[in-house]
């Protein structure tokens, strides 16, 4: 069976990723832009709606937040006591968050209802989540997007069929035999494509942890 695809092009090395953040702070390299973009927008959106906020307020958070990154990514870059970057962006997704609760109403407003006049609306100042919600909220997602975005990196690399043996086989736990029978294959042929997909997916979601965090 060939082995896996890859694209004499390829920057998705560890000291690429690595040099990502220094290449943000030029606003005209709309490529590493872009490559920060998709590799965080999920993440930051995802933590938002998880926070209460609506799909509107989350992508107004995802927009503010990669602005704040790009305003402020130099004094990030050059502060030596700014700890890792996985934390930074924590909470300037967090501040976001904030911000798009406290313009929902003033702090303290409640809205009644008709009939019993009971409160129907939590203070603003009340629903913003709290900090270990929130971090438990920002590691969960922060796992998932690395592994998806691990996943979207090897996807490049290797042939279609083979990804869809593996997302049958090992992401859906269908039955080697049945996958066989899906898409024509062997049986053999489903446990090497689970063992060589498997062995680089591990491999990109810690190269991609290492450099991220």
């Amino acid at each position: 069976m060939p082995e896996p695809r890859h694209s004499p092009d390829r920057e998705d090395t560890l000291a690429t990723r690595a040099s990502l953040l220094g290449r943000l702070k030029n606003w005209d390299d709309s490529r590493s832009w872009q490559e920060f973009t998709e590799t965080y927008s999920r993440l930051i959106r995802a933590v938002a709606i998880k926070s209460g906020l609506t799909e509107a307020e989350a992508k107004d958070v995802e927009q503010e937040t990669l602005l704040s990154v790009a305003k402020t990514i130099h004094e990030f870059e050059s502060n030596p006591d700014r700890g890792s970057f996985k934390s930074w962006l924590l909470n300037l997704t967090r501040w976001r968050v904030a911000d798009q609760f406290r313009r929902r109403a003033p702090a303290g407003t409640v809205k009644s209802s008709a009939a019993d006049g009971t409160n129907t609306r939590t203070p603003t100042i009340e629903r913003v989540p709290g900090q270990p919600s929130f971090d438990d909220a920002w590691e969960s997602e922060w796992k998932r997007n690395i592994l998806e975005v691990a996943m979207e990196r090897i996807s490049r690399e290797v042939k279609p069929k083979h990804l869809q043996i593996f997302d049958l086989y090992t992401r859906r736990h269908m039955a080697a035999g049945d996958v066989a029978r899906e898409l024509g294959v062997t049986r053999v042929q489903v446990y090497i494509v689970h063992h060589r997909l498997t062995k680089l997916l591990k491999q990109e979601v810690e190269q991609l942890s290492k450099a991220l965090e």
